[in-house]
């Protein structure tokens, strides 16, 4: 077989393995169905907070409901409003519904309305009042097992009022600082 024609073909086996070869970021699971929502805490125990259900569209993007597990949390009542929370080793860390008309959809590429849909702060357990800038915000990667996020610093004042374009979600990059590991008492979210 003359040099061009082996080299040819040998090019065409080789773009044909590739093809055949999933790519290595691919998801092993798929935004479908009932999945779990856990905290992981610095420590590493891991907390069930709720779970999420995914339920795809025609259109490509993903209809999602966030429901906590009530049993989970307790309330606290910061600046006359009711919290659902946990009370870690020097931490409380509670759940801040996002307050204002969104889609309830995501893509594959975009997870920010689910993300906004898990927002937390943080107080010591001795602090009298919510402290809003204590915001933290999750923002989710995708991983073999699902997605896990890691926390972002946020002041949740920033949503007290809806933004001129509600279908845009507020809290964009620069709106989040990054956070050391360790510095809070949950070091990450997973959702599997």
């Amino acid at each position: 077989m003359p040099r061009r024609r082996l080299f040819a073909r040998l090019s065409s086996l080789m773009l044909i393995g590739l093809l055949a070869v999933p790519p290595s970021n691919a998801l092993a699971w798929e935004l479908l169905g009932v999945k779990s929502i856990t905290a992981t805490t610095r420590d590493n125990q891991r907390i069930t907070l709720g779970s999420v259900r995914f339920e795809p569209r025609g259109d490509g993007t993903v209809a999602f409901t966030v429901t906590l597990e009530p049993a989970r949390f307790t309330d606290h009542f910061l600046s006359m409003k009711e919290f659902k929370c946990l009370d870690g080793p020097g931490e409380v860390f509670c759940h801040v519904p996002y307050p204002h008309a969104q889609p309830g959809t995501i893509t594959p590429d975009d997870l920010a309305w689910l993300e906004h849909n898990l927002l937390f702060l943080y107080q010591l357990p001795t602090d009298f009042g919510a402290k809003l800038w204590n915001g933290l915000y999750f923002q989710l990667e995708p991983t073999q097992q699902g997605l896990r996020g890691r926390p972002q610093a946020i002041d949740l004042n920033y949503i007290s009022a809806p933004s001129d374009t509600a279908e845009q979600p507020p809290y964009q990059p620069e709106q989040r600082d990054e956070i050391a590991p360790g510095v809070r008492w949950i070091e990450s979210l997973s959702i599997e």
